[in-house]
Formats: structure tokens, sequence, C-alpha cells
């Protein structure tokens, strides 16, 4: 276990590097098992409107369609989302009768399934860099998790045996690096920081420095919470970019947008204008088990054309799951 960067810290207020028994628990769950217990909600409440749609349905008819696509529009998949899924199953009624309700279930499964996989299939595979660690930003609004998010994500690759290093880059907001110092500790992972207030881009200099010195495999960076609209803080996210691509060919690597499932649409909207600004690469589903409203990460690969890359699905360490569109959908309507 590497020693925390910056410092001793009263032991009283670090939590135990040891998984606590919600962790323990946790991993002797497969990821299937997990990812259902997480969409409970969202899949008592979308599959109780397409089981009504299903169970009636003897032959497949526009009758039907149009029932689907009202059980679909009040399951937060948006309305550009459910008109795609309904126009790949009118073209499939063109061409070939749809049998019943069971085999409408079926094809419903597949055209959500590949709308998830598409984002990920039409982005070219990221190279390692040629030399340095592979450099991660997440970003976001304040609120979404996105420093429990980092924790998680660092905690995440060192179960995977590899090196990581955070870098404490949001100075902008109050009890941020105290906050990812904590997951730091439980992670067992060294963290580079500054004081509060201080430069961004300095902290992150000194951490890909670091990160290239200890030949470290991920350098994960946790910036400070802003809208699109916050030119100021953009402008420091360009310093940021460039920062570190003098030091490490190609970084940041792939920037991720850390985004709350509870927000739904509402938070779809305000994805939408942050990507265009930041380069996002990848989202970042958090809260995930306490919404009915998990039909979003549909609704983000189709309307942004980003891939989802991982869920949070609790409050535990090891509560960040590798998002897999199969198991998304068929822990969603079975």
């Amino acid at each position: 276990m590497m020693k925390l960067f910056g410092g001793k810290k009263n032991t009283a207020d670090t939590p135990s590097t040891a998984p606590d028994s919600g962790e323990a628990e946790a991993s002797k769950l497969g990821i299937f098992a997990r990812m259902k217990q997480a969409v409970t909600r969202t899949r008592e409440s979308l599959s109780a409107k397409i089981e009504t749609v299903v169970s009636l349905t003897r032959t497949v008819d526009e009758q039907t369609l149009e029932s689907l696509e009202t059980a679909l529009l009040t399951s937060d998949l948006g309305v550009q989302t459910t008109t795609a899924i309904l126009a790949g199953l009118r073209d499939r009624a063109r061409h070939q009768a749809i049998e019943g309700g069971d085999e409408l279930r079926e094809l419903l499964k597949a055209q959500i399934r590949a709308i998830l996989e598409a984002p990920i299939s039409s982005q070219s595979n990221v190279l390692p860099p040629s030399e340095g660690p592979f450099v991660t930003f997440l970003v976001g609004v304040n609120g979404t998790g996105k420093t429990t998010t980092a924790g998680k994500l660092a905690a995440w690759y060192r179960a995977r045996n590899r090196t990581v290093l955070l870098c404490a880059a949001d100075t902008f907001r109050a009890a941020a690096i105290e906050q990812l110092e904590v997951w730091a500790t439980r992670s067992g992972v060294e963290m580079i920081k500054t004081r509060r207030g201080g430069d961004p881009a300095a902290v992150l200099y000194d951490a890909a420095t670091a990160a290239k010195t200890r030949h470290i495999d991920h350098l994960i960076v946790d910036t400070a919470g802003r809208l699109h609209t916050k030119t100021g803080l953009m402008d420091e996210l360009d310093k940021m970019r460039r920062t570190v691509a003098k030091l490490i060919p190609g970084a940041p690597h792939e920037v991720l947008l850390v985004m709350d499932a509870t927000t739904g649409q509402n938070g779809l909207s305000q994805a939408r204008l942050f990507t265009q600004a930041s380069g996002v690469t990848g989202i970042i589903l958090t809260k995930l088990d306490g919404t009915a409203k998990g039909g979003i990460a549909v609704a983000i690969a189709q309307e942004l054309n980003l891939p989802v890359l991982f869920a949070g699905v609790g409050e535990q360490m090891t509560d960040l799951l590798e998002f897999s569109p199969a198991e998304f959908v068929d822990s969603l309507l079975g």
C-alpha cells in the first residue's frame, strides 16, 4: 500500500483501507447481478409498462407500436431515442411480420442494445501513450459525484493491478481536495495536491511529472465542477489540456463526463451543451441505483453519440461497474 502524497493525516478522519462489510458483500455478486440490482427501480417502472403492451399483443400492428411508443416516452428515453427505436421496429414489420409480444420484446431489446453499442463501435480504440501514463480527465458539474468517482475509478484500476496517481485539480470547490484525499487513502494510491485556490494547471504539471518519473500506468485528474457557460473555468480546462500535452503525448487520452442519472432528461440537456464545449469522449453515469430514470443511458448513447463506460451503483468503493450494453438491457427487460 503506497503512502498518501502530501504528509500525514489524522487517522481518526481516515477510513480504513480494508474493504468494509458492504464492499465485501458487493464483491461476491457477479456483475450482471449487481447491475440488475442497481436498475431495480427503472426495471419496475419500464418493465411494467412494456409488459402491459406485450401481454395484450397477439398481432403486432400500428396500434401496438403506438402503445409501445407511449410506454417508452414515459420511461425517460426521450423523444429522439423513442423515435429511433420505433423506426427500427416499423422497418422490421414492413419487411417481416412480428409474431406476437415475445418477439416484440426481443426486437425491442435488440434495438436498445444496438443504440448503446453504436458509440462504442464507432469510436476508434485509444492507443496507449508511447511514454508516460494514460491520462483521464473527469469533468462535470458539482453534485454529480465526480470526486467520489475519481476515487472509485482509482480503486477499479488498482483491482486490475494497474498503478494509479490521483491529481486534485479541483482547487475551486471547498473540501474537494480533502474529499479526494480520503478516497486516495481508501483506494491505496498516491495523490498530488496543492492549497485551495491554487493553480490547477500547476498541480497537474506536478502530477504529470511525478507520474512519468514513477512510471505510473494511469493518471486520474479530478477537475473543478463547471458549466459550458463558465468561461473562466472552461479556459482553465483548456490550459490544463495544453499543460499535460506538453509532458505526455496525446494527453488527455480520455475526458469522461460524470453525469447524475437521477436528473434524467434535464441532465441530458445540460450534458449536451457540456460535451460540445469540453471534448468529452465517454460518460460515467452515477447514482443509477437511486433512480427510475435509468433509461437515460439509452438516450445518452442515441443523442450524444457517446458511450456509457461506467455506472455508479452505490456508495462503496467497489460500487463502480464497467458498463455492458448487453447486461444492462437484460437487467432492464429480462
